[in-house]
């Protein structure tokens, strides 16, 4: 493993890695590059788990032999010091190492479903915290895939893929277009589309029969509106989590969570 040091922030060896805190400039940056990137050990070992071709490593110069392993694929290892690391990505990189990634080629829906029995479809979900939390609660509560609204924010966004830890790599995902015609695709494919929804007059979710349950696809919109009315009549039945106290609604992570367990309660582990 060639390590090559890295003294000036501005070093354009690091330019993939420059102001991660700036959400604008990332956007702009990272997809037409065709890159992300992943912070901390964990990550970076369930992205290489999941095939995605590292381009580059940059490490604390105080934890290059933590690298090890990791460093695969002729893919350079650049170490700096904290201040430098600092200065070049915009926060303190506590956990030591990150990574530029390749990205893979985006599948399309059909193929998705394909090899799915339970699908989550995301509308408009573009705060990156809860979308990693989605994925998260999609790969630990039998969910085999996310489909996502042409506007949802990128899940291999760098807190998307921390918050996840790592399960955004593990949960295949696609994007679904037009919107939300393209709803049509999942009932095409046999998936009853459930609009997951507060109203009072949708149907208590623990209540849906068993062919209903049988492929079901679940509807979620972002926090705060929920789902536009055009997605719900594009459904095929509104559910609703009951609650308690007068509380009229979950964070959409949480809700997600909650709506996936019950719908995979049945299933063998």
């Amino acid at each position: 493993m060639l390590v090559e040091e890295i003294t000036d922030p501005e070093d354009d060896r690091i330019a993939d890695y420059r102001a991660l805190t700036d959400v604008e400039l990332r956007t702009r940056w990272e997809p037409p590059h065709g890159l992300f990137i992943a912070e901390g050990e964990l990550v970076l070992r369930r992205a290489l788990r999941a095939g995605y071709p590292p381009r580059s490593f940059l490490v604390d110069a105080k934890r290059v032999d933590q690298i090890g392993e990791l460093a695969v694929g002729g893919a350079p290892v650049y170490a700096a010091p904290p201040e430098v690391l600092q200065r070049a990505t915009g926060f303190h990189v506590h956990r030591g190492i990150l990574a530029s990634f390749h990205r893979k080629p985006v599948p399309d829906p059909t193929d998705v479903l394909a090899a799915a029995h339970r699908v989550a479809v995301l509308e408009d979900v573009n705060n990156h915290t809860n979308l990693g939390a989605l994925f998260r609660g999609a790969a630990a509560l039998g969910v085999d895939a996310v489909l996502l609204s042409p506007s949802c924010a990128d899940p291999l966004y760098r807190r998307s893929v921390r918050v996840s830890m790592g399960e955004v790599f593990a949960v295949p995902y696609a994007r679904l277009a037009p919107w939300p015609d393209g709803l049509d695709t999942l009932r095409a494919a046999g998936f009853t589309v459930l609009a997951l929804t507060p109203a009072p007059d949708a149907v208590p979710i623990q209540r849906l029969g068993p062919e209903q349950r049988r492929r079901a696809a679940l509807l979620l919109g972002a926090e705060g509106p929920g789902l536009s009315a055009a997605a719900q009549r594009a459904s095929d039945a509104r559910v609703v989590i009951p609650m308690r106290r007068g509380v009229d609604s979950l964070n959409v992570a949480a809700a997600a969570a909650v709506a996936f367990w019950e719908l995979g309660r049945d299933d063998p582990l």
